[in-house]
């Protein structure tokens, strides 16, 4: 059978049995014709049950030659070795050419943790008499607090507050929902927020929702929460290269190194398993809680 017609097979398959997105269909098919291709260029006319380690190793030095970086190759094996799963699942194979490839080292650069004093001294520069001041600070508060991404945060609706408990209903990627356990000093200058500067703001009907607005009455952008934090940082004379996701990083970091438990960190960030692309584990609500005030600095 030629390769065309065992690649159309595994598209759909990734498309009705996985239920994958198009992007994800499409980048799993790519990796497949990538082999294909080699193997044509190279001369060898070997089939998708024909395919030993050797061909796989010396498609792997073929794209390493060309200048593809660590992280590309590993997806491409990673690619592959979701095709050959498919193969052995349809019973086409028998045994795995991909089993004992082995993806390139990844250097992977991790991102900077601002030290507690930093983000004390990030706080301190704030002018709290100034109404975006007051945003500010709630806004930071709340990111350090609740490890939220950039975009979870400019969404963050007044009703996903529930202050009665202390959590916040956060919707991440995908449109998932998940409650993550808020600090009190957070909680005190959302409130400081709403009752001084926000209730005094001519609202846009389509921001009427949305927690953190911009002077106009809009919702803030992306864009904007990245200068606010970049000019904080200045003005603190930090030289750290800084950005809301640091704050989200320094969260983790603060709590995994105080002693929190891995899983609880994993599920108040929303991170999907990048294995199974399943969520983690679900914890206890009270659980996390309890390990939001034992672990972290400022709850």
């Amino acid at each position: 059978m030629a390769w065309e017609i065992y690649i159309q097979e595994y598209e759909n398959y990734l498309k009705l049995e996985r239920s994958l997105s198009e992007n994800s269909v499409e980048a799993y098919v790519h990796d497949v014709a990538k082999l294909e291709q080699f193997l044509e260029i190279s001369g060898a006319e070997v089939s998708p049950v024909q395919i030993e380690l050797q061909h796989l190793i010396d498609f792997i030095e073929y794209i390493n030659e060309l200048g593809m970086t660590p992280h590309s190759q590993a997806r491409i094996i990673s690619g592959l070795k979701s095709f050959y799963k498919f193969m052995i699942y349809g019973g086409e194979v028998e045994n795995d050419p991909t089993a004992l490839l082995e993806a390139p080292k990844l250097g992977r650069k991790l991102p900077d943790v601002l030290s507690v004093e930093e983000i004390n001294q990030i706080l301190e520069v704030i002018d709290h008499s100034k109404p975006e001041g007051m945003r500010n600070r709630a806004m930071i508060e709340t990111l350090y607090s609740s490890g939220l991404r950039v975009s979870e945060l400019i969404g963050l609706k007044k009703s996903n507050i529930l202050l009665d408990v202390g959590f916040l209903r956060v919707t991440g990627k995908g449109n998932k929902e998940r409650l993550v356990p808020i600090g009190r000093e957070a909680l005190k200058f959302i409130k400081l927020y709403q009752e001084e500067v926000r209730c005094h703001l001519n609202i846009k009907n389509e921001s009427r929702s949305i927690l953190f607005l911009n002077r106009r009455g809009n919702q803030l952008s992306r864009q904007m929460v990245f200068i606010i934090i970049k000019d904080l940082v200045n003005t603190a004379g930090i030289k750290k290269t800084v950005s809301p996701h640091t704050f989200r990083h320094s969260f983790a970091t603060h709590l995994i190194e105080g002693g929190a438990d891995l899983r609880a960190v994993q599920e108040m960030l929303g991170h999907e398993s990048i294995t199974t692309t399943e969520i983690y584990t679900h914890l206890d609500r009270d659980y996390l809680k309890q390990v939001m005030k034992e672990f972290h600095p400022r709850s």
